[in-house]
């Protein structure tokens, strides 16, 4: 605690001060003037960076056109082998189902695709495009894995990438024949310096030497009209097929907020019931039952000071044990040592007050918003879900230890609870896994649970920082 340095020391009364002498006019010092503020100093030139230099048009152009005459060399033969691979899945499919595995390997190779046109677009035409997510995985088990992967199969914005390279390999073979074109051209423009009367012109045809280069002119003006045309019309494709729409966008994020308001709502509610629930199973019978014994011992003081005194200590007991009750009951609803010492310590103590011996590893950064600011909203959920994941595996799990990973990702938070209990966990209505599910989607984050029959229980969840 810290005190006021003017203050007086705890016990001791203060000592009367005589008046202070006002001050005559002539000593007081006049107010001076405000100072105007000043003009922020511009800053410092700098070079100039991709970033900037991406901005300008010309450039943009070039790199679109170097890209596309990279897709039609590399593309198009990644495309081959992802066409082969799905002809060598679906010609397998009916031998021992060897096929359904190659097709399931063809899911991972197109999500690979689409991620990095995403980022090609991104970096190209920026927009500050979100990665391309793989499907958030639902159920556990190989059954689990199974859906999760035919759910991303069918992924709308994963199939538009994926069209958007297809353009890009079919735009940039044109390219690199435009290129061709170009220098056919140049070529043909300097054909009468090598003294032959006719040369060949486009389609087989002949062209005297004479109109040679009123014809190559010609085609390298083509030829770059062509390149041009193409660039722009696959910038205009990307737009339509990557970045998302306006609308797209809106309803997206409506989508989402209404689902973290419900989130919200929800674990208020569950977060509103425990506590009756515990103040009603809890601390009010062991209340009722202190003031039962007290009202023993005031009936018995006069006749058995003995009895009185035992029923006094009991009494005592009992209370020192409501207080320990509503300390944990308040540490429940806000932690402390998670707003003063941040989330490893809070995890730390709360690992030493477990039941189960907890390996804790955390490796978060000091500021993983990325300006020096801890993420507080995130760091409570990350606790919670910590929490009530280590009291289910105390009360349920019959596991021997638990282990706890947090890290930063992603500008955000992650955090793994395994235990090796016997598994078969589920999200019950009011229960307390369904309680992480609400806070954690209230803070705009994810959960995934895998508890097969038999164990080990496995707990993921990833929370954003607010922006």
């Amino acid at each position: 605690m810290t005190t006021n340095p003017t203050s007086p020391a705890p016990g001791q009364g203060t000592a009367p001060t005589a008046p202070e002498a006002p001050v005559p006019p002539a000593a007081q010092v006049p107010p001076t003037a405000p100072v105007p503020p000043t003009a922020p100093a511009p800053p410092a030139a700098t070079a100039a960076s991709p970033e900037k230099d991406a901005d300008r048009p010309p450039l943009r152009i070039l790199l679109t056109v170097l890209e596309l005459a990279a897709l039609g060399a590399v593309g198009t033969a990644v495309f081959a082998v992802l066409t082969a691979t799905l002809g060598i899945g679906l010609g397998m499919l009916f031998v021992f189902g060897i096929g359904i595995f190659v097709l399931l390997a063809l899911v991972y190779g197109l999500y690979g695709v689409a991620w990095f046109e995403v980022r090609r677009v991104d970096g190209l035409y920026g927009g500050n495009l979100p990665d391309l997510q793989w499907r958030p995985r639902t159920n556990p088990g190989f059954g689990g894995w199974l859906r999760n992967v035919l759910r991303q199969s069918v992924d709308g914005r994963m199939w538009r990438a994926l069209l958007n390279f297809v353009l890009g390999c079919i735009a940039g073979t044109l390219v690199l024949r435009l290129f061709w074109g170009v220098i056919w051209s140049a070529f043909t423009a300097f054909a009468p310096l090598s003294g032959r009367t006719t040369v060949e012109g486009p389609f087989g045809s002949m062209v005297a030497a004479a109109w040679a280069p009123l014809v190559g002119i010609l085609g390298v003006l083509a030829a770059a009209a062509g390149i041009l045309g193409l660039a722009l019309l696959h910038r205009l494709l990307s737009r339509a097929l990557v970045m998302p729409n306006r609308e797209a966008e809106l309803t997206a994020q409506v989508r989402t907020t209404s689902a973290q308001r419900e989130g919200a709502v929800r674990a208020a509610e569950l977060e509103r019931t425990r506590i009756e629930r515990d103040l009603h199973d809890g601390v009010q019978p062991r209340l009722v039952s202190v003031g039962m014994t007290l009202g023993l011992a005031q009936q018995k003081i006069d006749t058995d000071p003995a009895a009185a005194k035992a029923l006094i200590d009991e009494a005592h007991t009992s209370t020192k044990a409501a207080i320990t009750e509503l300390r944990q009951l308040a540490r429940g609803i806000h932690t402390s040592v998670l707003d003063d010492r941040g989330l490893d310590a809070a995890l730390s103590a709360l690992a030493s007050r477990s039941h189960i011996p907890v390996q804790l590893d955390v490796r978060i950064d000091a500021g993983t918003t990325g300006s020096g600011a801890r993420c507080r909203d995130a760091e409570a959920a990350i606790y919670f879900a910590i929490a009530e994941s280590l009291t289910n595996a105390a009360k349920h799990s019959r596991a021997s230890e638990c282990r706890v990973v947090v890290r930063s990702r992603d500008g955000g938070l992650w955090a793994r609870v395994e235990d090796n209990g016997m598994g078969g966990a589920q999200v019950q209505p009011g229960g307390g896994l369904d309680g992480i599910t609400n806070r954690i989607l209230a803070a705009g984050g994810t959960f995934r649970l895998d508890s097969p029959a038999g164990g080990p229980t496995s707990l993921e969840v990833t929370v954003p920082c607010a922006s």
